[in-house]
């Protein structure tokens, strides 16, 4: 599967448009993670619990969209966009984007 950013892909043509497809990922924080992030923010540097759990939530979006867009057939995601959103203690991730077929 294709998933990319751009609303072509170099050498294809789009046979046909099977419609938006999205993956959503919302994850919890816990307590230690929050607080050796806090130490972080005090001293400087980067959070590496954090942005391991930004990769995960990234992760399983794209992962979920590309399920989706296969379930319609699709053999490629275009013009996908990653939209990040904190809802109180939870991480959410949602990756959307247009499923296409190929030719």
């Amino acid at each position: 599967m294709i998933v990319t950013t751009t609303h072509t892909v170099e050498g294809f043509q789009v046979a046909e448009y099977l419609g938006v497809v999205a993956g959503e990922a919302i994850l919890g924080a816990n307590l230690m993670r929050d607080m050796v992030a806090s130490v972080t923010d005090i001293f400087g540097g980067r959070s590496g619990a954090y942005e391991a759990e930004l990769a995960k939530a990234r992760d399983t979006a794209l992962a979920e969209l590309e399920q989706r867009a296969a379930e319609r057939g699709a053999g490629a995601v275009l013009g996908v966009a990653l939209d990040y959103q904190v809802i109180g203690s939870m991480l959410m991730v949602a990756a959307t984007g247009t499923a296409v077929r190929l030719g």
